[in-house]
């Protein structure tokens, strides 16, 4: 009776494997691109609405929508967060498609909206490591994945940031920057926001790496918002103008 019963369950459980449903499959997406801004103690509160406000009208921009919709799937997945310090990571919007204006301008209103996170360290080697874990989590699939690091200074907490870059890109991943130049030095260390041979410099030596990536410097803030859908359109749309490593787009 007891064999009966093992050989009944048997059969049942491999008719439940048979007849269920398959797993859904991730959508795929032209682009998985992780926004990743800091948030730490040098970015003051104009720096700060500069970011939310330059990303949530870049999104939208005709030109970066135009892009996205030349892909082979018109969408890509998007996901924004803010970085500081040690342990000091937050999820503003998790990952959401965009394929349009609708959802796109959903994506910016969120933004704007949603308070600061941080004002921290600079640790963007914990800002590269949180951004890997949202891009491993991904609800959608593609080859591509970026993560896009924007910020003011150099990395003073945390692990080297160069060890961060290299686990990122042996993995895939493109990393590329926006610098947020800053016309005035901060007091107590000025060589954070300005090292020898400049912030741009310090980003494509230590922070971007991955095929074709980039850094665009916003020469000040004027120029800001030119410098974020630039910086969009050549992520999305993979310009041939930004192919080689390292390579540093202006805005002004």
């Amino acid at each position: 009776m007891i064999a009966f019963l093992r050989t009944t369950l048997a059969f049942l459980a491999l008719a439940l494997i048979e007849f269920a449903p398959a797993p859904a499959r991730a959508q795929e997406v032209d682009l998985l691109l992780v926004l990743a801004a800091d948030v730490s103690r040098s970015v003051d509160h104009q720096k700060f609405e500069l970011q939310r406000q330059g990303y949530a009208a870049a999104i939208s921009n005709p030109q970066v929508l135009d892009a996205i919709r030349s892909g082979t799937h018109g969408r890509i997945g998007l996901n924004f967060l803010e970085w500081s310090g040690v342990g000091a990571q937050k999820v503003v919007i998790d990952w959401t498609l965009i394929d349009g204006p609708e959802t796109a301008r959903r994506f910016g209103d969120q933004l704007v909206e949603a308070p600061r996170s941080f004002a921290d360290r600079t640790s963007i080697s914990g800002g590269i490591e949180f951004s890997m874990v949202q891009l491993k989590r991904a609800p959608f699939k593609s080859a591509r994945r970026t993560i896009d690091v924007s910020g003011d200074g150099t990395n003073n907490a945390g692990r080297d940031v160069r060890l961060a870059r290299d686990e990122a890109v042996a993995e895939g991943v493109t990393i590329n920057g926006l610098v947020i130049l800053s016309q005035s030095q901060v007091p107590w260390n000025p060589e954070h926001t300005n090292p020898p041979g400049g912030l741009d410099k310090y980003y494509r030596d230590n922070v971007t790496g991955g095929p074709g990536s980039f850094v665009v410097a916003a020469e000040g803030f004027e120029s800001f918002g030119k410098a974020i859908i630039k910086k969009m359109i050549a992520e999305i749309a993979l310009l041939p103008a930004v192919a080689p490593r390292g390579r540093r787009l202006v805005a002004r």
